[in-house]
């Protein structure tokens, strides 16, 4: 297939900028794989759709505040540091912009109690730097860092925990697991209380999940990478689902892609941490997930295209148009959907 083919026109005003409030209130798009049929719901009814003996499988990664913005000790250039991925306790992989400021062996401060020099310049441009902090790194980086929001929200967020799930703990993301951002302490309460397990995975969302498809034969496009892990105890709630008969509903495309992943390598779910570049696309027959919770996505994307994979590329598309046409909140902070069925 080509990319082309996942293109669909939006307009600009549906690219949701701020999240709603309270989190469940939300538009919640219905659709079936069998027929293609299409219901307009809230996220709150979500527990319509649910069953005793389901499982849901959320991801618990947390956003890192992982953009920082530095003064050059030499000149006063002011750079844009995004932190990727940790090397050690306090050495990180980083975006840097503008990267020419950025040199090897300048240093950078941020606040009286955090600073760093730049170690190192990666092939991709990333830079390696490393950070000198008086305190815990991560409590500091709280205090400076602002959060990495996709380049498609202009507006500042004024309440960071509003790009966090209510049950986020594994500090590691990028970017939020934004099909999470739906659900309230109270709805999973209830969710619990109608007898539809819960089993936590961890998947630390890149920011290659924002990069754009460069090739037309997606076929020829390189997927990132980003690092998974399953328990003991998430393995035997999911594995138990499919052995009593009851569905694997995965909450977003992270989920997804954990549990695909897993899968994939081992053939059945069980204990591990690996890094994945699984690219799920149509063609793609689902090992393990029966159901799917999930935000809109960017035309052209690989999510898109993930969702084709399991909803069927003609009901996807057809959803999509009637999303835009019922004025949707699209991406990060926009609406559900929910896929289900055969």
């Amino acid at each position: 297939m080509k990319k082309s083919d996942f293109y669909y026109d939006l307009p600009e005003e549906l690219i949701a900028q701020t999240p709603l409030y309270p989190r469940d209130s939300s538009r919640l798009l219905v659709l079936s794989k069998a027929t293609g049929e299409v219901e307009h719901r809230h996220f709150y009814d979500i527990t319509d759709y649910l069953n005793a003996g389901d499982c849901l499988v959320l991801n618990d990664t947390r956003v890192l505040p992982a953009r920082i913005y530095g003064t050059a000790k030499d000149t006063g250039a002011v750079v844009e540091f995004v932190l990727l991925k940790q090397r050690s306790m306090l050495t990180w992989e980083a975006l840097a912009g503008p990267g020419k400021k950025a040199k090897i062996g300048r240093e950078f401060i941020f606040s009286d109690r955090l600073s760093a020099i730049v170690v190192d310049v990666l092939d991709d441009g990333n830079r390696i730097i490393s950070f000198d902090c008086k305190g815990e790194f991560f409590s500091v980086l709280d205090e400076v860092g602002q959060m990495p929001l996709p380049p498609y929200i202009k507006e500042k967020l004024t309440d960071k925990e509003r790009y966090q799930t209510v049950y986020s703990r594994e500090l590691g993301s990028a970017a939020a697991p934004t099909a999470g951002l739906h659900f309230t302490p109270e709805i999973i309460e209830k969710i619990k209380n109608m007898g539809v397990k819960i089993a936590y995975v961890t998947l630390h969302v890149g920011l290659g999940t924002f990069r754009p498809v460069k090739v037309e034969e997606i076929t020829e496009h390189k997927m990132h990478t980003e690092h998974y892990s399953v328990s003991k105890e998430a393995a035997g709630i999911i594995n138990d689902t499919k052995t009593n008969g009851g569905r694997v509903i995965c909450v977003g495309t992270t989920s997804c892609r954990t549990v695909e992943s897993v899968m994939h390598k081992h053939g059945r779910i069980c204990e591990c941490s690996d890094d994945t570049g699984i690219f799920i696309y149509p063609g793609y027959q689902f090992k393990c997930t029966d159901a799917l919770i999930t935000n809109f996505h960017l035309p052209e994307s690989t999510l898109i295209m993930l969702v084709s994979a399991f909803a069927g590329y003609e009901n996807t598309m057809n959803a999509y148009k009637i999303a835009v046409e019922q004025k949707y909140r699209f991406f990060s902070f926009g609406d559900a959907m929910f896929i289900y069925g055969e």
